[in-house]
């Protein structure tokens, strides 16, 4: 027995006696004048024989010296869980006790969220740093519709996060009131269109077993969040002392590769090809998929594009190829996806008029090849799987696992001649890399000086400050016009973690939280470029990192306004000849400004700013890194332009 457990046993058993000795002394005269005395004593009284058979006088057992909810933890534990994020919830106040007092608060230990969204967000961004799963726990209905928008977001994105939902069964076991509308039937109903299993254990063996396949389920590609329901009563009542329980043995299963001959023919083509493209989006679950593609890249002297979904190949590569993407592609004679959430809409272009279009950009004779693991998972009533892609091989596997063997595949095929040709082509390629990386310092050198401060700026101020230290970047960069990649020196898969999935707003902040977790134990400087209409969907996020002391620096991208949808109502202004100017009704977030800097200190985080001119911005930088290499999280309000 460890000893935060036998401490935690006699605790129960200091209590177990004092509730007895209280019953006892309530029936007898003079008991409200011995009561505090007795109460007071530091060791235990002994129970009367009457207690030990059921204290027939009438007083009611309160206390066990062990529940359900202590075995769920045992198993929670073996699962090599180092957090489980939660907004306490009474219907999981099983685990919730038994995690911190039972468990000892370490693996896993609880982290304090204000908003289910946040845990699950807070989750999403975790898994994609650390490649693993933590846990999290959510309340009855209200706590899962809470959650749902974030359980959405990370099942777009094909990312495992592993759901406890507290609920009460039985509904003859239920308090009145309010426990009646936070219980359900089926409490995994509501999200099981974008969850991949999902179970209800009605025994502790049966949780066992459920929570370890959950587990395997949630991290066998294509990764997907899952759901375990952990009833009330099963968490909450007695074990008895001559239980046998076993928790199974996890052994998670080996990704599935490609079909041999389908790759062999896919090295053939690519071998043959004159100008292939390699398309690269959520390939890259951990390091060994950015070596895996810097090899088949290397070996083919190809052109990558890196899509961002995750981070897939080196930004200062040669062969990255990225800012070039529609160009190649149209030139292309074999184009290879992988791991590609929307290959329809790398192929072809849209037209967003009033009749909406599509037109390929390949050529006509060009191949195309798909290797994805989501062709192995597919749902029907949300439609993240987008257009339907022509292709002429698709291989179901995981493309990460199968790089390997199709790198070895080109290698053999490879000829003296197709060498040289290849080298020729990587020269090419290597000056064409090198042009584009001029032009993008070029184009970032427009609006300098300009307040609000540019987005280009915002980039290369926080380059300067973090170039030469070990740093992850947490947030997409879709909304500062891409400018680290086209600036910063990307290499390593967690400097990376694309976005949000499913596009839903106020995933930014929790996820960024997340990974600054994942991110502490590593002593990596995590780095956030937090869009303004974001956080606030979750602001209590930065209670959290304050209170965990989770450091991170946070740079507000505060263009005062949700822009993405004022350039929608732009369009659609346009569309109808009525002029732009009223455009900022109900898209921008103005009259107040909102001050982030004070309210970052409201919740204990440093916090500097509003800074709208860019000479002031490198200082800032600098003075908030020097708070984050304390161990704490900073904030930086800055007023940048729309994007």
């Amino acid at each position: 027995m460890s000893k935060a457990r036998k401490v935690e046993l006699d605790r129960r058993n200091f209590l177990k006696g004092a509730a007895a000795g209280a019953a006892a002394l309530a029936a007898a005269p003079g008991a409200v004048a011995a009561q505090p005395t007795e109460l007071r004593r530091t060791v235990p009284p002994p129970m009367s024989p009457e207690a030990e058979v059921g204290m027939p006088s009438g007083a009611e057992v309160l206390t066990a010296d062990r529940t359900g909810s202590d075995f769920m933890v045992d198993v929670l534990k073996s699962l090599g869980f180092e957090y489980v994020c939660a907004n306490p919830g009474s219907s999981f106040r099983g685990l919730h006790e038994s995690v911190i007092n039972y468990g000892g608060n370490k693996s896993p230990e609880f982290i304090t969220c204000c908003h289910e969204e946040s845990s699950v967000g807070m989750a999403h961004g975790y898994a994609k740093v650390e490649g693993k799963p933590l846990a999290v726990f959510a309340h009855g209905t209200v706590g899962v519709q809470h959650a749902a928008m974030a359980i959405y977001n990370a099942y777009c994105d094909r990312v495992p996060v592993y759901l406890i939902l507290g609920n009460i069964i039985d509904a003859t076991k239920r308090m009145p009131g309010v426990e009646w509308a936070h219980s359900v039937q089926d409490a995994a109903g509501m999200i099981r269109d974008f969850t991949k299993w999902d179970d209800l254990p009605i025994s502790l063996t049966h949780f066992a077993e459920s929570a370890v396949r959950a587990y395997k389920i949630a991290m066998t590609p294509p990764t997907l969040p899952v759901v375990i329901v952990a009833d009330g009563e099963l968490q909450e009542n007695p074990i008895s002392a001559d239980a046998k329980m076993h928790i199974p043995k996890l052994t998670l299963a080996a990704p599935p590769q490609g079909d041999a001959g389908a790759v062999a023919e896919v090295a053939r083509l690519l071998v043959a090809a004159e100008n292939p493209v390699i398309l690269a989006d959520r390939m890259a679950r951990t390091s060994a998929g950015v070596a895996a593609l810097i090899e088949l890249a290397e070996a083919l002297q190809a052109p990558v594009v890196d899509l961002g979904g995750r981070m897939n190949f080196p930004t200062r590569h040669p062969l990255n190829q990225s800012d070039r993407n529609r160009a190649l592609v149209a030139d292309a004679d074999v184009v290879l996806g992988l791991e590609v959430a929307d290959f329809f809409g790398a192929l072809n272009n849209f037209r967003d008029q009033i009749e909406r279009t599509t037109q390929p950009i390949t050529k006509p004779n060009a191949k195309l090849i798909s290797i994805n693991a989501n062709d192995l998972y597919i749902k029907g009533n949300y439609q993240d799987f987008q257009r339907f892609p022509e292709v002429d091989i698709a291989i179901a596997a995981d493309a990460q696992e199968t790089l390997p063997s199709l790198t070895e595949a080109v290698k053999r095929l490879t000829t003296d001649d197709r060498k040289r040709a290849f080298q020729d082509r990587g020269s090419r390629l290597q000056a064409a890399h090198q042009q584009s990386l001029e032009r993008a310092r070029d184009a970032a050198a427009f609006a300098w000086d300009a307040s609000p401060i540019s987005t280009a700026r915002l980039s290369a101020e926080i380059w300067a400050q973090i170039k030469d230290q070990d740093w992850s970047l947490v947030s997409a960069t879709t909304f500062v016009s891409r400018w680290p990649q086209r600036l910063w020196g990307f290499d390593k898969h967690y400097q990376y973690i694309g976005n949000a999935g499913g596009y839903g707003i106020g995933y930014g902040a929790p996820a960024a939280l997340g990974a600054a977790l994942a991110n502490r134990k590593h002593g990596r400087l995590t780095v956030n470029i937090q869009n303004d209409g974001d956080l606030m969907y979750a602001p209590g996020v930065l209670w959290t990192a304050a209170h965990h002391g989770i450091p991170m620096l946070n740079v507000m991208h505060n263009n005062r306004a949700y822009h993405q949808e004022v350039m929608q109502i732009q369009i659609m202004a346009d569309r109808h000849s009525r002029g732009v100017a009223n455009c900022g009704t109900g898209t921008t977030i103005t009259a107040p400004n909102i001050d982030y800097a004070k309210l970052a200190q409201s919740m204990g985080v440093y916090g500097d700013g509003p800074i709208s001119d860019p000479k002031d911005l490198g200082p800032a930088i600098k003075r908030a890194l020097d708070v984050v290499k304390r161990g704490e999280p900073a904030m930086l309000d800055v007023v940048t332009q729309p994007r």
